[in-house]
C-alpha cells in the first residue's frame, strides 16, 4: 500500500528540482500520438497558463527547458502529469488537455531497444566476475567518499593521461539527463540510467573496444540515485540503487534479478537522492524530499515533511531505524486563508553518507528549511550513530535559511516565508562528506556547501577545525554536488563564485574553478579557473554555455592527475600538485555510438566520471537547470 501511495502521490523528481522532471514513471503503454492542428497547437495555451513560469524560467526555477522537454516522448509528459511530479500543475486539466500539452510539447520517438539484444554479452563474458574488490563501491569510490584511484588498481598505471581519446560511447535512448554514476567491480560495470524504462545495465568492459550487456534490470519507477555495490554477510554481491518514489532496490549482481525493494522514506513524499551503501548488514539510504517543489503551490498545505537517513536489513529490506533530521512537524499559524502553516521542515539529505567505522558514526549534510522558523539542524552537517539513527553531533552553517520554488527574498505565495523570516540563500549541503586525516595527523570531517565555504570539523565533537569561504556562491553551488580529497588538499568545484552579499564581498581572484585547499590549515594552494568561452557547435547543445560553464559534478583523482568536468560540457584534466591543465575535451557534441543509438552530449554535472580497466569513463548530459541535455557514457583511453 505505501508504495502504491508513494507513485500515486507524484513521485519522481529530481533533488530540490522545480516544477517538473523528465524522470518519470512509464506507465502508459502506447504514448499519445503526435498530432499537427491547423492553426495555433492547442497544447501551446495550456503550456502558456501551467507550465511557462517554470520551464521558460529555467536557471531560476530549476525546471527543464521547453527545449530540453522536446527530447521527450508525449508518453513521458503525460505520465508526469498524471502519476508523476506534475500531479499539482495538472489539478484542473481534462484528459483532452494532457494529452494536447503533451503532444506539444514531446516530440521525442518511441523507444527501440533492439540494441540491448545486439550488444549481450556471449560466451565467458555473459556471467559477471566479481571476486576483485571493488573499485567502484558508492558515490565516493569507499566509504570515506574520498573520490581518489588507485592508477595500478584502474589499470592507468604508467599511461600518459594527458593525451586521451574515445574509445568507444553507448547512447541511451529517450534520455535527457545522465545523473547516476556506475559502480565498477572486475570487469563489470553496473550503471543506472533511470530515463531508460528504470533500468540498470551492467556492461562487460574486459575489451576496451568492445564493451557488451551482462543483463538489465528493470525498476517499477525511474532509477535516480547512482550505483553502490557490496557483500551481504551471507556471500551475495549485491547492488543498490534508489528510485524516484523513495524505494532500495537490492539487486544480484551476478544475474540482475531483484532480490528486495523497500520504501526508505520518512515520508510519502520522500525520495532518494544520495547513493545506499551496504555497512555490515545494514543498508545506509538518505531521505531527501520535494516539499520545496510543491510549497509553490497555494493549494498545497505546507510544510510538514524533512529530511534524515533510514537503516535497513540488508538481508530482508526491513527498516531497522529511522535517523531524523528534526521532529514532526505541528501546525504554527494560519497562512491568511484559514489553512496552517507547518514546522518544522525540511533539512532534506540528498548527498551520499559517509561511514566512519572506528567511531560507528556517519556523516551527511542537509538543505534548507521548507517553512520558518528555519530549524537548527538546516543547511548543517550531522553525525548519526549507526547502532540506532541518534544524532551524535550537528553544526549548522548557515540559518534562517527557507527557501521554496516560487518564492523571492520578498515573499511570494501563501507558502512563502516572510522578508524578515529568511537569508534566502538555498545554500544546501549537496556535496557528499569526506572523511580525511590531514598531514598535521588531525583527523577532519570535510564537507561543501553551495554557499561556496569548504568545512573542514572535528569528528568526534562536529567542532568546526577550520572553514574556507570561496565565494558567496548560490543556488546552482558554490560547490555543488561533491569533492575529492587526498592525504594533503581537498579539491573544490566551484559552479558559481556569487556575488556581494552583506558583511561578505567576492574577490576578483575568485572564479568558477577548481580549488586545492589545504588539510592542514584551509588555505588554497593552487586554483584553475574556467571561462564561458564556446563555440557555435557547443552551443548546439549547451544553449547556456557563455553563463553556465562552472564545475558543479564532483571531480575525480586518478593518482597525480584530477579529472573534473564542466557545465558546458568539457572535461578538463590537471596535474594534482600545480593545477596545470594538461588535456581538455569538449563532450558538447554528437558522436558516433557503438550501439547505434542517436547521441550527444551536454552538460557534465553530477557524480559522472569514474575509471576502471584502463578506461576513464564518464556521463555527458544533464537536462536541468537550463543545462545542455544529453544521453551518452563516454569510454577514453589513452593514446598509444
Amino acid at each position: 500500500m505505501l508504495r502504491k501511495l508513494a507513485s500515486a502521490v507524484a513521485v519522481s523528481v529530481i533533488a530540490l528540482a522545480a516544477c517538473t522532471t523528465p524522470e518519470t514513471q512509464q506507465t502508459a503503454d502506447v504514448a499519445p500520438q503526435q498530432v499537427v492542428p491547423a492553426g495555433p497547437h492547442p497544447g501551446e495555451a495550456i503550456y502558456k497558463a501551467k507550465c511557462a513560469a517554470c520551464h521558460d524560467n529555467s536557471e531560476a526555477t530549476k525546471a527543464p527547458s521547453q527545449q530540453t522537454l522536446g527530447r521527450l516522448t508525449p508518453g513521458h509528459i503525460t505520465n508526469a502529469l498524471m502519476t508523476g511530479i506534475m500531479i499539482p500543475q495538472a489539478v484542473g486539466l481534462s484528459s483532452k488537455d494532457v494529452s494536447d500539452v503533451s503532444n506539444y510539447l514531446g516530440h521525442g520517438g518511441g523507444q527501440d531497444d533492439s540494441w540491448v539484444t545486439a550488444m549481450k554479452c556471449t560466451g565467458a563474458r555473459a556471467t559477471p566476475k566479481l571476486d576483485a574488490a571493488p573499485t567502484v563501491a558508492t558515490f565516493g569510490f569507499n566509504t570515506s567518499n574520498t573520490r581518489t584511484l588507485d592508477p595500478a588498481k584502474v589499470g592507468l598505471a604508467g599511461k600518459d593521461l594527458t593525451k586521451l581519446e574515445p574509445a568507444w560511447v553507448v547512447a541511451f535512448p529517450n534520455a535527457i539527463t545522465m545523473r547516476s554514476q556506475a559502480a565498477v567491480v572486475g570487469n563489470t560495470l553496473f550503471v543506472p540510467v533511470g530515463e531508460s524504462n528504470n533500468r540498470m545495465f551492467a556492461f562487460d568492459i574486459a575489451d576496451n573496444a568492445k564493451p557488451c550487456i551482462q543483463w538489465v534490470y528493470e525498476g517499477n519507477q525511474t532509477l535516480r540515485t547512482s550505483a553502490g555495490f557490496g557483500t551481504r554477510k551471507d556471500g551475495k554481491k549485491v547492488v543498490m540503487v534508489g528510485d524516484m518514489g523513495g524505494f532500495v532496490h537490492m539487486i544480484d549482481a551476478m544475474n540482475g534479478k531483484e532480490l528486495w525493494s523497500q520504501h526508505m522514506g520518512l515520508f510519502p513524499g520522500s525520495i532518494s537522492t544520495g547513493t545506499p551503501v551496504l555497512v555490515g548488514d545494514k543498508v545506509i539510504a538518505p531521505s531527501s524530499q520535494y516539499e520545496i517543489m510543491l510549497a509553490g503551490q497555494d493549494s498545497h498545505e505546507c510544510c510538514k515533511i524533512h529530511g534524515g537517513v533510514v537503516a535497513l536489513d540488508a538481508i530482508t529490506g526491513k527498516r531497522v531505524w529511522e535517523g531524523h533530521t528534526m521532529e514532526q512537524a505541528k501546525p504554527l499559524r494560519d497562512r491568511g486563508d484559514g489553512k496552517m502553516i507547518w514546522g518544522p521542515s525540511g533539512a532534506p539529505v540528498w548527498n551520499s553518507p559517509s561511514i566512519d567505522l572506528k567511531r560507528n558514526l556517519l556523516y551527511v549534510g542537509t538543505g534548507e528549511a521548507n517553512s520558518a522558523p528555519a530549524h537548527k539542524n538546516t543547511n548543517a552537517i550531522i553525525a548519526f550513530d549507526m547502532k540506532d539513527g541518534a544524532i551524535k553531533w550537528s553544526h549548522q552553517a548557515t540559518a534562517d535559511d527557507v527557501y521554496n520554488v516560487g518564492c523571492g527574498p520578498k515573499g511570494g505565495g501563501l507558502n512563502c516565508a516572510k522578508e524578515h523570516e529568511t537569508v534566502y540563500r538555498d545554500v544546501d549541503f549537496g556535496a557528499s562528506t569526506i572523511i580525511a586525516k590531514a598531514p598535521n595527523g588531525k583527523e577532519l570531517v570535510l564537507a561543501g556547501q553551495k554557499s561556496g565555504t569548504v568545512w573542514a570539523m572535528d569528528p568526534d565533537t562536529g567542532k568546526v577545525v577550520w572553514r574556507r569561504d570561496i565565494g558567496t556562491g548560490g543556488a546552482m553551488g558554490g560547490v555543488h554536488w561533491g569533492l575529492a580529497a587526498d592525504d594533503t588538499h581537498v579539491y573544490a568545484p566551484i559552479s558559481n563564485a556569487g556575488r556581494s552579499i552583506t558583511g561578505q564581498e567576492v574577490a576578483d581572484s575568485i572564479k568558477p574553478g577548481l580549488y586545492a585547499v589545504n588539510l592542514n590549515d584551509g588555505s588554497i594552494d593552487w586554483t584553475f579557473h574556467v571561462s564561458g568561452a564556446c563555440t557555435a557547435e557547443e552551443k548546439k547543445f549547451v544553449p547556456r554555455c557563455a553563463g553556465l560553464f562552472g564545475l558543479s559534478g564532483a571531480p575525480t583523482v586518478i593518482g597525480d592527475h584530477i579529472i573534473t568536468g564542466g557545465l558546458d560540457g568539457r572535461v578538463y584534466m590537471l596535474e594534482r600538485k600545480t593545477g596545470k591543465l594538461v588535456w581538455q575535451y569538449s563532450t558538447a557534441q554528437e558522436f558516433k555510438t557503438i550501439n547505434g543509438v542517436a547521441g550527444n552530449g551536454g552538460a557534465v554535472d553530477n557524480a559522472s566520471i569514474i575509471a576502471a580497466n584502463g578506461l576513464v569513463i564518464l556521463n555527458s548530459g544533464y537536462g536541468l537547470f537550463g543545462q545542455g541535455a544529453g544521453n551518452v557514457m563516454i569510454a577514453f583511453k589513452p593514446k598509444s
